[in-house]
């Protein structure tokens, strides 16, 4: 395909995804129910892996990826559509019954590819869009032979439909060879998924430069969205159910936006620095939340002889964060180089040292190589060479 109609063809799937979208708000805000938070998270979907898909398919069309995140986001705003006509045509009435019934139909199932698609193949086939040699193609066959097993034999499932539990299934039929595919589906699927996994690891390990960069985009971003989850889950009732789930969409939706990143523009961004800073600064504020939080408790404990407010305690407890801000980042920056950033923190250690000799260093030939060592140490290059211009030589 010439780059000009994969041009085309990426953006006519973005703007079929995002008419979808829009006809499905449109069904919605017409219908009895009114706009919620499914309808923004649905938004949210087809716009992150339509965006991540278009910008990869221009740039690399190439890449399998990037027709992946279009096909995901064309599949989640069809979801959504549907979804929205069933709903309308049960509130209203309005429409033909073989279509609200399939489309509910299909809204129940819309979860499969635009979940189940990236959890396998994205991580089989992240950065190149290639898999990692021919001996993992069994592995991808399982993963698509056990979504699209799975995606046939919930759509035959006889009974009512879950999320409409006044339709039956207009497609179920009852066959004991639906039971079997179900389990033969689901193993196959789950082979599928250990083996995405266990080739991003294997990848990582054999990757060099530029590659081992853009792995470190995805297992950084599916890091941040495996602790928001294990995190959230439990913080359901504290946090309410709107905000952790808010939480969760946003660091899903990160898998799709690092990988754009990764493989169009992983050049401009550091993802070193990036993982650096969210250490750093993610431990920063967990500890002076707990500073504040229980300066604030003890302050009261301590003067609720004296003032009957809370005032004086917050006060008091926001003052002491402020001033703990600085000397709590430079110390918490200076263990996570210790701990995590080895070569950066060991090269900031010789500079310093290099610098404490520069200022007693009297013998040019003793401080050009000592020049030299240090270059060497922090910046492993090729190869070193000084030049020094001769004494009276013209600038």
């Amino acid at each position: 395909m010439s780059a000009a109609n994969a041009r085309r063809l990426a953006w006519g799937l973005a703007i079929l995804a995002v008419s979808l979208a829009a006809a499905a708000t449109a069904l919605v805000m017409a219908g009895a129910g009114g706009l919620d938070g499914q309808d923004s998270f649905s938004w949210a979907i087809t716009l992150v892996f339509i965006v991540a898909g278009q910008v990869i398919a221009t740039r690399q069309p190439g890449n399998a990826i990037g027709w992946l995140f279009l096909g995901v986001g064309v599949s989640a705003s069809l979801g959504s559509l549907s979804g929205a006509y069933a709903q309308y045509w049960i509130d209203t009435g309005r429409g033909a019954q073989a279509l609200g019934e399939t489309a509910a139909w299909y809204a129940e199932l819309s979860w499969i590819p635009f979940i189940l698609v990236p959890a396998t193949f994205l991580l089989l086939l992240f950065p190149d869009g290639h898999l990692l040699s021919p001996r993992w193609r069994p592995f991808a066959w399982c993963a698509g032979v056990g979504i699209v097993g799975d995606f046939v034999a919930e759509g035959l499932r006889p009974g009512s439909i879950p999320d409409y539990p006044g339709l039956e299934n207009p497609y179920g039929i009852e066959s004991g060879w639906i039971s079997v595919l179900q389990p033969v589906a689901v193993l196959l699927l789950v082979t599928g998924i250990f083996a995405s996994v266990a080739s991003v690891i294997v990848r990582f390990r054999r990757a060099r430069g530029a590659q081992r960069q853009q792995m470190k985009w995805i297992a950084f971003a599916g890091a941040v969205a495996a602790v928001t989850i294990l995190v959230m889950t439990p913080l359901y009732e504290v946090v309410g159910e709107a905000v952790a789930n808010i939480t969760m969409m946003l660091s899903v939706l990160g898998l799709p936006a690092a990988t754009a990143i990764a493989i169009v523009r992983y050049r401009l961004y550091d993802i070193d620095v990036v993982i650096n800073r969210a250490l750093v600064y993610g431990s920063l504020t967990a500890t002076l939340a707990a500073v504040y939080v229980g300066s604030v408790l003890l302050l009261q404990l301590a003067l609720s002889g004296l003032t009957q407010g809370s005032g004086l305690a917050v006060a008091a407890s926001t003052l002491t964060v402020a001033a703990l801000f600085q000397p709590a980042r430079r110390r918490i920056q200076k263990t996570v180089d210790r701990r995590f950033f080895r070569s950066r923190y060991d090269a900031a250690q010789t500079l310093t040292a290099f610098g404490l000799r520069l200022r007693d260093e009297v013998d040019l030939s003793a401080l050009s190589a000592d020049l030299q060592a240090v270059v060497v140490e922090t910046m492993r290059p090729d190869h070193v060479s000084l030049w020094l211009r001769p004494p009276g030589a013209n600038a």
